[in-house]
């Protein structure tokens, strides 16, 4: 997101000692019992982590043979006291699917004028919401990562690995994922995402000189569809941007809906 005639550079600001009716509220830990340090039951470390990028891979491919609904909303708060209103808004809600190429086709259904004024949205958030919020860790993709096993945890009715990922390097104009997932213990796919994308990128250029891009933190949830294959179905992120000269609370959620199968490739 970019302030207008601001560009390009990724961060995150987060409020810890805010009253709670002010404070940004993306939570990775929401729902989430105490990180334990055992290690994986029954497989070794690198083994689990080349299993669930596998399964990302099948997941990813499977995706592409579904339609489904994406409902994105964007907002900057205000506070006034303890209460917050919202005094910008972005949304849109679009038939996503996919070409016999695997290329995605998007069909806008609902798409009121957007009443932003203190932050723009760039091509950058527009990437994020197609491939880092829903992010999928495949196998081709996992060389590029560091994965580091973090212990085991419990999150809402599942029980879970924990892994820190970060790129290795990164490359101009690509983006990438850096956060932690969680990979379900008895399955071992992944069910939770929760991060952020990089890098941070400042922009050059007398045209450009000064400007500044801030992405959010976000968390992402899935469910279980067709009796396996596990999608994204909820995106949420509560956070402060601080740009130079102010700083913006924006609240996104993504909905990601009505999966259905639209013929095998």
């Amino acid at each position: 997101m970019k302030r207008p005639r601001i560009v390009l550079w990724v961060c995150v600001f987060l409020f810890v000692f805010l009253p709670a009716t002010l404070a940004g509220q993306t939570d990775c830990e929401a729902g989430a019992g105490p990180l334990r340090q055992d290690p994986p039951q029954g497989i070794a470390t690198q083994d689990l982590i080349k299993t669930f990028a596998t399964k990302e891979s099948t997941f990813k491919a499977a995706r592409r043979n579904y339609t489904y609904t994406e409902d994105i909303s964007v907002q900057t708060l205000r506070a006034d006291g303890n209460q917050l209103s919202v005094d910008g808004e972005f949304r849109q809600v679009m038939e996503v699917s996919y070409d016999a190429t695997g290329r995605r086709q998007e069909h806008v259904t609902f798409a009121p004028q957007s009443t932003l004024r203190r932050i723009a949205l760039t091509p950058a958030d527009f990437e994020d919401f197609r491939d880092i919020m829903p992010y999928a860790l495949t196998a081709a993709e996992l060389p590029q990562y560091d994965v580091l096993y973090k212990g085991q945890q419990h999150v809402d009715d599942l029980d879970t690995y924990v892994f820190e990922v970060a790129p290795r390097k990164t490359e101009n104009g690509k983006r990438y994922f850096q956060g932690r997932v969680w990979v379900e213990v008895r399955d071992r796919v992944i069910v939770k995402t929760c991060g952020k994308s990089v890098p941070e990128r400042i922009a050059s250029g007398k045209k450009n000189r000064g400007q500044e891009n801030i992405q959010p933190l976000f968390v992402t949830y899935r469910e279980q569809f067709d009796g396996g294959y596990w999608f994204p179905t909820y995106t949420r992120s509560d956070d402060f941007l601080q740009f130079s000269r102010n700083m913006v609370r924006v609240r996104e959620i993504i909905r990601y809906k009505d999966y259905r199968r639209s013929g095998a490739r």
